[in-house]
């Protein structure tokens, strides 16, 4: 080994082609910023200290995205090339020594393992430095690589400097160096700007190092996607596909059942159990875990929560920053909006809202009821129609419902209230004080019948108008 390594990676540009309020490296693919996967692979090879980003356009928010604690920032406050970043880099690392390996922050597709790989080309070698190619089949657009007899990388050129004999090259520059800190600093200032677009390219240290008689070599990989880049919102849709889909394919090795996987979303911090299925086009998001044998019903959204084993979550419903224990169901249509605890055994089916609830072991509310700021405990039955009224324009209050209650259809529960373990509230009733364990709830007018009505009503409609 040659001493410590130290990761730059290079964020700063705005990246115009996205059309863009946003700096290109905030723009999310995969279930995050684009910066932030680049940062989890580059600390494969470096711990966090060891780790530096170039910022330049919204620094502030590009440092905010960033929760890594120990990650350093170099300000590149004039964007004048890939090369300028390192010249402005070059006061805070110059005296680090060891290895230096750099990265471009749009680059979230590369894999650790392809980063190792480049490492150790390097260091078997002994060269100066080792680049990152890769065979293309149309090359267009990117830098082409020139090689010596030997097989030794003598220079990069660009599509719009090259010649005709140039362009018909094939091996392309993937972007991704990485070198012996001690010469690439010392020669770093060599960098000029006599180039079309009048700037300090990063490609031209390789020459810089062959003429110098430090030599650069090759590390070739077979998939040029790996190192795709992102310019515009269509290479975006492209990378955030490739990340997807590496992440379904995991969960299936894993033994996940995933029903068209290319309609499915699923972040990349999610856990899925074996023998769970997730039904199309389902997604499932943040930092969701999900326990084994659960279903995940079609155009399901869970985002932030916790499903233990067997759970079953029917089509069509939104679950947010809940915990759902073994065996309970929720939807289908159904929403868990915020801070939900669903005890073992519990059923929510359609169109019932919960938010900030805890719903007992064995509870049901299986139809048509919002349940907010209550807690609810084992075996109660909600009927349809029940709302906790949890907000009286100032503050929000608590239900209680004790054990084995029963609520009628239709209950209005005027909160704070509690009703005791047990008791039962009538149908229709407007609940506005405590009901004592086993007693029953009648919160509504008396029933009047009014005879024959309904007769003259109608007798009285069929008279000539006037009359």
């Amino acid at each position: 080994m040659e001493g410590p390594l130290t990761v730059v990676i290079l964020a700063a540009g705005l990246g115009t082609r996205m059309k863009s309020r946003k700096a290109k490296v905030l723009h999310r693919a995969g279930g995050r910023y684009l910066i932030e996967h680049v940062l989890r692979t580059a600390q494969s090879l470096a711990p966090p200290e060891r780790i530096f980003v170039v910022v330049g356009h919204q620094s502030a928010e590009v440092r905010a995205a960033i929760q890594t604690p120990g990650i350093g920032f170099i300000e590149q406050l004039e964007q004048k090339g890939t090369g300028h970043a390192l010249m402005v880099a070059a006061h805070a690392l110059a005296g680090l020594g060891g290895r230096l390996v750099i990265l471009y922050g749009d680059c979230p597709l590369v894999r650790p393992g392809t980063l190792e790989g480049l490492v150790a080309a390097q260091q078997a070698s002994g060269a100066a430095g080792a680049i990152l190619t890769a065979v293309m089949d149309d090359p267009t657009g990117y830098g082409r690589v020139l090689r010596d007899s030997g097989g030794l990388v003598t220079g990069v050129v660009e599509q719009r400097a090259g010649t005709l004999e140039q362009l018909a090259i094939r091996e392309a520059n993937m972007g991704l160096y990485c070198y012996r800190a001690e010469p690439f600093w010392r020669h770093i200032q060599e960098l000029r700007t006599d180039n079309p677009a009048r700037e300090y390219y990063l490609t031209d240290m390789v020459e810089i190092l062959h003429r110098a008689g430090q030599p650069v070599v090759p590390f070739r990989i077979d998939d040029a996607r790996e190192v795709l880049g992102i310019n515009d919102r269509e290479e975006l849709a492209v990378v955030d596909r490739l990340l997807r889909d590496r992440k379904v394919r995991e969960l299936m090795l894993a033994g996940v059942t995933v029903e068209k996987p290319e309609s499915v979303t699923v972040d990349p911090d999610v856990s899925i159990g074996m023998d769970t299925i997730v039904e199309p086009f389902a997604q499932i998001l943040g930092r969701t875990t999900i326990g084994e044998n659960c279903r995940i019903g079609a155009c399901s959204v869970i985002t932030d929560s916790e499903l233990g084993d067997e759970v079953e979550i029917g089509q069509f419903t939104i679950v947010g920053t809940s915990r759902l224990e073994r065996g309970a169901h929720a939807g289908p249509f159904a929403r868990l909006r915020l801070a939900n605890h669903v005890e073992a055994g519990a059923q929510i089916g359609n169109f019932v809202e919960l938010k900030k609830t805890r719903l007992g072991a064995g509870s049901k509310a299986m139809h048509l009821a919002y349940l907010g700021d209550s807690e609810i405990g084992a075996h109660v039955n909600v009927g349809a129609g029940t709302i906790t009224c949890n907000y009286d324009g100032y503050r929000k209050s608590p239900t209680i419902i004790g054990a084995g209650a029963f609520i009628g259809s239709n209950s209005t529960l005027v909160a704070p209230v509690e009703v005791g373990e047990g008791a039962y509230l009538a149908a229709g009733s407007v609940i506005t004080s405590d009901v004592p364990a086993d007693a029953l709830g009648v919160g509504r007018a008396r029933q009047v019948n009014k005879e024959d009505w309904a007769r003259k009503r109608r007798e009285l409609g069929k008279k000539p108008a006037g009359i």
